[in-house]
């Protein structure tokens, strides 16, 4: 017994030492890893940095917003409630957001069941349909701008308001047909098959089968259609020009630079205020326009 608690406990075995090929792949990942994200804080700067020059400068001083200066010596922050309170400028708020906000719904509502038939139905044409629809996103909108307005101004008289924008967005949006229509394809067939027995028909199928499980698809497609309307300049400028009070923010960010040509702070801090909305509903609906637009095109 003594002998046994005499004996010395077995020594922990050595590390095996380096070898140069162990000490070359440590460094290959070292600089890899310094490589990859090295470039991907390059380009974080090369996005934010603009963006923090437009913020910096819109709290600066009519003076310094003039000068080199990077960093304001005073914080201007009353050029905000300076621009706020710019004529017309509220107005400009409240048709931006009747514009993307309304167009939005109207182009997601009359999409989805587009895109629903050309991703799981089968009949005759559809081949033919989807080219069409394809086709029509290679239509520059400028092509037809010309028959557009005279139809909208000279036949419904509607010149001088953001009807002629949001009306035909209640008849879909090829690029949102498109997109919805890959996302709807990675959808098994399987759960359709499975509702259909339990006795739903197609509508009741879409709406409590298809449109949960295409939830990421709805909001890429809901993403894009509100970002384009919030920063559409042409339309409303072909449309809308004639009329200040149905201008958008867009527009009108156009004219305020005009009047205020040489206050940068105030044009910044206009600046601002026009990106903020669109960034905020970004950052909160991120997750899944990126997983929206990432399984789209999964299957041809």
């Amino acid at each position: 017994m003594t002998q046994l608690l005499d004996k010395p406990a077995p020594a922990s075995p050595a590390k095996a030492p380096s070898t140069p090929a162990a000490r070359t792949a440590r460094r290959k990942a070292l600089l890899h890893w310094i490589a990859v994200h090295s470039l991907g804080i390059a380009a974080a700067l090369f996005f934010v940095l603009p963006f923090v020059f437009v913020v910096l400068t819109s709290l600066m001083n009519d003076q310094q917003a003039l000068t080199r200066d990077l960093t304001p010596n005073t914080w201007e922050w009353g050029n905000y409630k300076k621009v706020f309170e710019t004529p017309g400028f509220l107005v400009w708020w409240r048709n931006t957001l009747l514009y993307a906000g309304l167009g939005t719904v109207l182009t997601v509502v009359s999409s989805i069941p587009v895109a629903y038939a050309l991703a799981k139905f089968r009949f005759r044409g559809r081949k033919l349909s989807l080219m069409l629809v394809i086709s029509m996103m290679m239509l520059p909108p400028q092509v037809v701008v010309i028959p557009m307005y005279l139809f909208w101004a000279k036949q419904m008289d509607l010149s001088g308001t953001l009807w002629p924008l949001i009306i035909p967005m209640a008849f879909g949006d090829a690029f949102s047909i498109f997109l919805l229509r890959q996302f709807l394809l990675t959808i098994p067939n399987e759960y359709l098959d499975a509702a259909k027995v339990d006795g739903c028909g197609e509508f009741r199928t879409l709406m409590k089968v298809v449109l949960p499980m295409a939830k990421p698809g709805i909001a890429a497609i809901a993403l894009f259609q509100f970002f384009a309307a919030w920063n559409d300049y042409f339309g409303p400028q072909i449309y809308a020009s004639e009329n200040p009070a149905a201008w958008t923010l867009s527009y009108g960010l156009e004219s305020f630079k005009g009047a205020h040509h040489t206050d940068w702070n105030l044009t910044m801090a206009a600046t601002v205020l026009v990106m903020a909305p669109v960034i905020a509903v970004f950052f909160f609906a991120q997750k899944a326009f990126v997983e929206g637009v990432t399984l789209t095109g999964v299957k041809g």
